[in-house]
């Protein structure tokens, strides 16, 4: 049996609309994973970083995370640049913390986006299939008896349609979301790491 969305009525509008938002959907998660994909890379040359910090050596430290693309590298060098500079402290906490949570915002951006997607999609499939079924039943009414099985039968599936529809759009949104999300406080944790133990390792260099 084939259809348009024109048949559908307001299900076909509603169906349109999901449409709009799987593509949405499906675009913020190509997007986040692009961006993210460096997110917990670099580890060795931190590691190796603090290794050079902890023996003094400043400027190969340095020069171990100044080209590093992870949110963890940028952070850590500005850390290093400042204590190379003499600034340190509680105001160079703050700072880092700041930076720390300005990476994270970052990495989180959009992710909400989709949470949304997942959220309402299941909604306005379900209004389409209320609004379909009524439509049925409506033009059953009209119909006084002569309809038959078989016409609101068909009524009521592709109201059903709707319902599977916002689903298709609402898993894959909540998936990414959940993944991306994971991945996000994973780098987040990251820095705390990379930036705790510079600090440890600029009080105590045995501590390396």
């Amino acid at each position: 049996m084939s259809f348009d969305l024109g048949s559908l009525g307001a299900g076909g509008i509603i169906i349109a609309v999901l449409a709009l938002l799987s593509a949405l959907s499906l675009t913020i998660i190509v997007v986040k994973i692009v961006q993210l994909m460096p997110a917990r890379s670099g580890a060795a040359q931190r590691e190796a970083a603090i290794t050079h910090w902890a023996a003094g050596e400043k400027d190969q430290a340095q020069a171990a995370v100044i080209s590093g693309k992870s949110p963890a590298d940028r952070v850590m060098a500005y850390a290093m640049k400042s204590l190379a500079s003499g600034f340190n402290g509680a105001t160079l906490n703050a700072e880092l913390l700041r930076r720390g949570n300005e990476e994270f915002a970052k990495m989180n951006s959009l992710i909400r986006v989709l949470e949304l997607i997942a959220m309402i999609s299941p909604l306005l499939g379900l209004l389409g299939t209320v609004i379909g079924m009524i439509q049925s039943f409506q033009a059953l009414e009209l119909a006084e008896g002569a309809a038959n099985a078989s016409i609101l039968a068909g009524g009521i599936w592709q109201a059903l349609l709707t319902t599977a529809v916002g689903l298709l759009v609402a898993i894959p949104a909540a998936v990414g979301a959940t993944l991306l999300s994971a991945r996000a406080e994973s780098a987040a944790q990251m820095i705390e790491n990379a930036v705790g133990r510079l600090m440890l390792v600029e009080e105590n260099p045995n501590a390396a």
